[in-house]
């Protein structure tokens, strides 16, 4: 067999998909496993007669590949990355590449590069997005690291990631150091509003129009043929709609505790890190958090009072109404999303392609959608849109939704139902359309107890002013502090 074109560290599921995913458009490729005896079932297994070269040692897996060698790691986040990397970078020649394909948190791989090429190697940190099946036929790859490295694994990874409708790869260089885990993340993070959304919205139609499974599963179908489709409201079709073997709705029996990687959370520190009102999706994570208070919320539920009404409208009417409302929060989630990605290459100087992460997204990764395909206008018709609600298209959509908005918060406030993201679409949308905000008070107050000053309407930007308001405070101010 010739050398590999390139390496594979780690056979869990996703290290073992990539590698048959590799195989069947035509690479060879080597594999390596801490524990040599994964090497030995995978290859007698599921790799059994392909192309795939099965490795005891990392000597041996550097040695069987082409230069400049290619290895990717495939392992836990975190610690196992730095014990590879510093178990493989002594083993290869200043041009040879290592890429992290993890779900790495990006100031890990912002570090990882520096490291890697400050030893003459090249780095990239690459998300992936899609799951085992993803990793098998197709997933989303978002590679960000050193520039030099991405002309020598394009064709591997445009080959291996999903396509859209029209053939484009949903795989594209992302930019320098951790750029591509970051947008990663912001995918993640994105991914937890969309899910929370849909959960919201499914609570409304079962707890507060009274719906049964099948009626939810035909709904969540229709939508699906429409603006709203996406990978999402299928699967939640198909979830709405399976039994199990006893005739049980499957979705009646799972237990109302939502579990997290910590993806959506650093994707809200990132937010406050970075001075970006991620209102949205930091909802999306709380909400989870609240969700495992399980024993809490029950014993709640038996002290705690709500309004206890019922809804009393045209139930055909209002479905039409909650679909508007999860149009236009997902439109403000995407706007939230672009805004942190926008900030964030501002402050570690990233030439992030907006368009280009949209057709990324497009194909194989968990919250592809149509709709990504209109993000991707947005960005082609003007790159340096700050917000993609001031896009046309998209300030249409939520005007035309917005009534509808309105009457599903109202609605579920009445009815005492939780839509936390639903809810918080609605107000960032308000406060970013309120050209006066009463942050005026809130420096008044901060200046009135800490001396922190203030700006003025009339006076130019960057001036800063301190009232003695009790006549006891003196001239001294504290330092500015400005988002």
């Amino acid at each position: 067999m010739s050398k590999a074109d390139i390496a594979v560290v780690g056979l869990a599921v996703m290290g073992e998909n990539l590698i048959l995913n590799m195989e069947s458009k035509g690479f060879t490729v080597a594999c390596y496993n801490r524990t040599v005896e994964k090497v030995d079932n995978f290859i007698n297994g599921r790799a059994k007669g392909k192309n795939i070269i099965g490795c005891h040692s990392p000597e041996e897996m550097v040695k069987n590949l082409k230069i400049p060698r290619r290895v990717m790691i495939m392992v836990k986040a975190g610690k196992a990355v730095d014990a590879v990397i510093e178990q493989v970078l002594p083993l290869l020649d200043d041009g040879d590449i290592i890429i992290d394909g993890g779900n790495s948190h990006f100031p890990d791989t912002i570090r990882r590069t520096k490291h890697v090429e400050d030893n003459g190697k090249l780095y990239i940190g690459t998300g992936v997005s899609g799951g085992e099946e993803g990793a098998l036929l197709g997933p989303s790859m978002m590679p960000g690291g050193s520039p030099d490295a991405w002309p020598h694994v394009k064709t591997i990874f445009q080959a291996i990631c999903a396509k859209t409708d029209k053939g484009e790869p949903c795989c594209d260089w992302v930019g320098e150091n951790g750029s591509g885990h970051f947008v990663k993340m912001v995918h993640n993070g994105i991914e937890y509003g969309d899910m929370q959304m849909i959960c919201e919205t499914y609570q409304m139609m079962k707890e507060g129009l009274d719906m049964s499974n099948e009626e939810m599963h035909e709904v969540f179908a229709e939508w699906n043929k429409g603006e709203l489709n996406s990978y999402l409201i299928e699967i939640t079709r198909d979830i709405l709609g399976y039994k199990d073997q006893d005739g049980n709705y499957v979705i009646d029996l799972i237990l109302d505790t939502a579990g997290q990687k910590g993806t959506g959370k650093w994707t809200a520190i990132a937010a406050l890190d970075l001075g970006q009102p991620l209102t949205l999706i930091g909802e999306a994570v709380f909400a989870r958090c609240l969700s495992a208070l399980k024993e809490k919320r029950v014993a709640a539920s038996k002290v705690l009072s709500g309004p206890g009404k019922k809804f009393s409208g045209n139930k055909k009417t209002f479905i039409n109404s909650l679909r508007k409302a999860l149009y236009a929060s997902k439109i403000v989630s995407y706007a939230q999303g672009y805004q942190l990605m926008r900030a964030a290459a501002a402050e570690y100087n990233w030439n992030l392609n907006y368009g280009g992460v949209a057709l990324m997204w497009r194909g194989g990764c968990i919250i592809r959608s149509a709709f990504l395909g209109r993000i991707k206008k947005a960005f082609d018709k003007n790159p340096d849109i700050d917000n993609l609600l001031l896009d046309e298209f998209f300030k249409r959509a939520v005007e035309k939704a917005q009534t509808s908005w309105r009457r599903v918060v109202t609605t579920a406030v009445k009815l005492g139902i939780p839509i936390p993201a639903i809810s918080a679409a609605l107000a960032y949308y308000d406060g970013y359309r309120h050209e006066r905000l009463p942050a005026n008070l809130l420096q008044g107050q901060r200046d009135y107890f800490g001396a922190h000053t203030y700006e003025r309407v009339d006076k130019p930007r960057g001036e800063f002013f301190h009232t003695n308001w009790t006549g006891r405070g003196g001239t001294t101010a504290a330092s500015t502090y400005t988002v």
